[in-house]
């Protein structure tokens, strides 16, 4: 009988070698050589197909991602030709727009220059109202008074008498229309103020125009009296009209110790006749 080794428990049995292929006479040469490399071949063929189509796999996965993750960057679409040339031209006209406006704003508030001289007309037609630009805000003595402009008319009754009204505030008439508005009349609130201030500014204490301009400044001030009271007043026909300024001067702070000054001061111009505009009659 055979003694069997015994084995020992932790040891580790290695397979036992494969025995090599014999090779005799009865066996074809190279046959039993070539079958497992063969086969292995095979195998490895089979296995890398497998791969690559896991691979192609991963990779479309990610392409896929790729593209849920990543925004379009699709090119935009392009106009045709009669949307460019209204484009062309509404950014155009906006431009030339821009350019004007800041030029005759220039012209306007710069010092006189040639320019300004030769085309001023043009530059204040454009300019008044709307976009009237001065430094009175920052003018060492600001205004401190209130100045209300009022107005009454002379008024021939239908039997042929005269009537003269009361005198009323056209400046606070102004002021209820602008108060409390959310979008105040830009004229409202400065045609009248100008106006007197136009008038004030070219005649003398004794309503005697100064210049040109004066007599275009009564003649400004008197169109927008007439245009408030209208033809007909109380029942009759507005024959005359006349207008003045109250001035009242701005009570002074708490802290100062100037007094306040809360009586009006009154300057008033001469009649002026509505049927013959230009003429001046006294009073």
């Amino acid at each position: 009988m055979r003694k069997r080794s015994a084995v020992r428990i932790g040891e580790i049995m290695e397979p036992p070698e494969r025995p090599e292929p014999e090779t005799g006479p009865d066996t074809e040469s190279g046959a039993g050589a070539d079958a497992g490399p063969v086969a292995e071949a095979g195998a490895e063929a089979e296995i890398g197909a497998d791969a690559e189509t896991e691979a192609d796999a991963t990779d479309a996965a990610h392409a896929e991602n790729r593209a849920d993750a990543e925004p379009a960057t699709g090119k935009l679409p392009t106009l045709s030709t009669p949307s460019w040339i209204v484009v062309s031209l509404a950014v155009a006209a906006v431009a030339v727009g821009a350019v004007f406006h800041l030029g005759m704003v220039f012209l306007h508030v710069a010092p006189s220059n040639t320019a300004s001289k030769e085309y001023q007309s043009t530059v204040d037609s454009y300019i008044y109202p709307e976009f009237e630009q001065n430094w009175k805000l920052f003018a060492p003595d600001p205004l401190q008074a209130n100045i209300h402009v009022q107005a009454r008319a002379e008024v021939r009754r239908p039997d042929g008498g005269l009537e003269t009204t009361g005198w009323v505030d056209l400046t606070a008439i102004d002021l209820n229309g602008i108060r409390h508005s959310i979008a105040p009349s830009h004229a409202q609130q400065n045609e009248l103020r100008r106006a007197w201030g136009f008038y004030t500014q070219s005649h003398d204490g004794n309503n005697k125009p100064s210049g040109t301009r004066g007599e275009l400044s009564r003649q400004y001030v008197q169109r927008i009296v007439e245009n408030r009271f209208g033809p007909k007043l109380n029942g009759g026909d507005v024959v005359r009209v006349q207008a003045r300024s109250a001035s009242v001067q701005v009570a002074p702070p708490p802290w100062s110790d100037a007094k306040p000054n809360t009586q009006a001061q009154y300057q008033q111009t001469l009649w002026w006749s509505v049927a013959t505009s230009g003429q001046e009659n006294a009073s």
